[in-house]
């Protein structure tokens, strides 16, 4: 880009709170990286923020929901203040304090996203009893409750919460005790005593709740939140008070927008995963702001609803995934309303999880500046459930994919050689002190100083200038060897193959190891139905098998082969996925990202017959262009 280019690009201004590091060497090959500021003072408790709100802001929304109807349909938002939800989180409080629960036996919430959940979520905060936000898919969608039953025996709850029978009851009678209280929002379990969500609510509060609040301190435990389960079963990360407020006061710090304002969300982003529950709740708690739940999602059955309320609510924030994000450019270049509304007060955008491909940050670009005369920056990082999750933040407006930035304060990043890369492991006041009830799993991510492994990989941005920062460089467990002993790098390769097919790939997944090549199995969007130029009703792999999409994807492959140093890095294959991840097998997150490792073992013969050419449809480079 030339310099005149760059200065003619205008951002909406925002401020960054960390741009210069500060970095030790360590001994062999290590290095240390710190921000080169300190950590402020921060609260003690989440309740302590929570309610100071209470107190300065009583009448200001806190949460809201549009009402949910009969049929399925939705109305207007039905609007939670803050002391609405301190009167109501009392009384559950109450409920909670009069049962005994604790640690031993804390609250299971086996519910999406809603206003039942946070209040809750808050009785449970108030009173010091822990609780775990439960994945809805392992009752809902999952054939065999496995993921949902380890849970469960992991948590020993003493209380469960589900919001209504129809959709949870049979979960409910497969693996929930015959001896945990079930409270129930809607409907009948038969056979089974229950509590319902109105007269646990009607519980009345004593001075015994403010009791059991002032017995909290830092090192309560505030939820359990499960990992993904991608390799093994789920591990509990135990999350506590001082964690979680730790890591709102760095956010604060690396993101001085959240100081501004109080910060509208409108969030789809579940709670039972860290960036939704810990990320942005929290930061909506921390910073007396204003959470609207999103019951849309960017899938095609769902994005409409995302889209109706971006029409309506105007973020200050807005926190996305790369699909979503693809969704809503599209979606905005057409569509004056969701435009403007969308693009009136937004300060930044976030997106975490899978890559974001260049072609769909330009067309964010592009509208932004045609409706406002100025681009938003998009925030990225890194995180993971053990930091809160909040650890890296990019320094500057000027972002590409992939990068990170710098540690946020208080946090000190090791930076480690491993197998040819460098892993990044994190120190700092928001790191988990573990995994609840297991202690192997615990003792096997921290090293010799105490620092967690995370397995992530990175780079320096401008090896010249360690301000600038790092940038991603894959999954180290992910990355694998050819036959030939050459290291395949996946996450670099799997972010160039999603640009290379952009708008119709929503992920690859890289295969080829122990093989004397690369390939690689895509999951496609929606918009390649759009390609395929046939009925909307056709099956996906009839699409995916019709004529334009094998000749689309043919250049692509092509297309790749020819821009290839190497083997490591020449996709010499490709396959175009209609079976969808699986949840169950833990091929694919709550938020929509694929597992790599999860779908290269559960398909491992499909794989195998792939890398020798005994799967139909197998797009190999062009031999003249390769």
């Amino acid at each position: 880009m030339s310099t005149a280019t760059a200065t003619a690009v205008r951002y909406r201004p925002l401020r960054f709170g960390v741009t210069r590091g500060v970095l030790r060497e360590g001994a062999g090959g290590v290095r240390y990286l710190r921000a080169d500021q300190e950590l402020q003072p921060y609260a003690r408790r989440m309740t302590d923020r929570f309610l100071h709100w209470v107190e300065e802001a009583p009448d200001r929304t806190f949460m809201a929901r549009r009402v949910r109807h009969a049929d399925g349909s939705t109305g207007d938002w039905h609007k939670l203040t803050y002391r609405e939800g301190h009167a109501a989180a009392r009384s559950i409080g109450q409920a909670l304090l009069d049962r005994g629960l604790g640690p031993d036996r804390p609250v299971a919430i086996l519910c999406e996203n809603s206003l039942e959940h946070a209040l809750i979520a808050l009785g449970c905060l108030l009173v010091g009893v822990p609780h775990t936000p439960v994945s809805p898919a392992y009752a809902t969608i999952s054939q065999d409750y496995d993921k949902l039953r380890h849970v469960l025996d992991t948590l020993t709850p003493g209380m469960v919460y589900i919001p209504d029978a129809a959709r949870y009851g049979e979960a409910v009678r497969a693996v929930v005790p015959a001896d945990v209280e079930v409270v129930l929002g809607a409907g009948q379990l038969e056979g089974r005593r229950t509590t319902s969500w109105a007269d646990l609510l009607a519980t009345v509060p004593t001075p015994a709740v403010e009791a059991a609040t002032a017995k909290t301190g830092p090192d309560t435990i505030t939820k359990f939140l499960f990992t993904s389960g991608s390799t093994k079963l789920p591990k509990a990360v135990v999350n506590t008070h001082g964690m979680w407020c730790a890591n709102q006061q760095q956010m604060r710090q690396s993101m001085p927008v959240l100081t501004e304002e109080p910060p509208v969300l409108v969030d789809w982003l579940p709670w039972n995963h860290t960036f939704g529950g810990n990320h942005n709740v929290g930061l909506t708690i921390y910073n007396g702001g204003t959470l609207y739940i999103d019951d849309g999602k960017p899938t095609p059955a769902l994005m409409a609803e995302t889209l109706r309320n971006l029409r309506e609510v105007a973020p200050t924030v807005y926190f996305n995934v790369p699909t979503g994000f693809e969704a809503i450019a599209h979606a905005m270049k057409a569509d004056a309303v969701l435009r403007k509304n969308l693009l009136s007060r937004v300060r930044m955008f976030f997106y975490s999880g899978a890559a974001l491909a260049q072609p769909i940050w330009d067309l964010l670009h592009e509208v932004q500046e045609g409706e406002t005369g100025e681009r938003i920056v998009m925030g990225t990082g890194l995180g993971m459930t053990e930091s809160s999750p909040f650890a890296i933040f990019i320094t500057s407006p000027e972002v590409k994919s992939g990068y990170l930035g710098l540690p946020t304060p208080g946090m000190e990043l090791k930076l480690v050689p491993t197998e040819g890369k460098t892993e990044v492991r994190y120190k700092g006041p928001n790191v988990t002190p573990g995994y609840w009830r297991n202690a192997d799993a615990t003792a096997e991510c921290f090293d010799e100083e105490g620092f967690f492994c995370t397995g992530d990989a990175v780079l320096w941005i401008d090896e010249q200038d360690p301000h600038k920062g790092l940038k991603f460089d894959g999954r180290i467990a992910e990355d694998f060897k050819l036959a030939t002993g050459t290291f395949v790098s996946v996450g670099p390769l799997r972010a160039k193959i999603i640009a290379a097919g952009a708008p119709y790939v929503q992920d690859a997944v890289i295969t080829g190891l122990n093989r004397n090549e690369v390939g690689a199995l895509l999951f496609p969007t929606p918009a390649v139905r759009k390609l395929a130029g046939l009925p909307e009703n056709a099956p996906l792999q009839e699409v995916l098998e019709s004529a334009p999409v094998q000749q689309h994807f043919q250049k692509v492959v092509t297309q790749l082969a020819s821009q290839a140093t190497g083997s490591a890095n020449r996709v010499a294959r490709l396959h175009l996925m209609h079976e969808p991840p699986s949840i169950d097998k833990g091929e694919v997150t709550d938020k929509g990202s694929i597992n790599q490792r999860s779908v290269l073992k559960h398909r491992d013969a499909m794989v195998q017959a792939f890398h020798d050419d005994r799967l139909a449809f197998t797009l190999k480079p062009l031999k003249e262009n390769a």
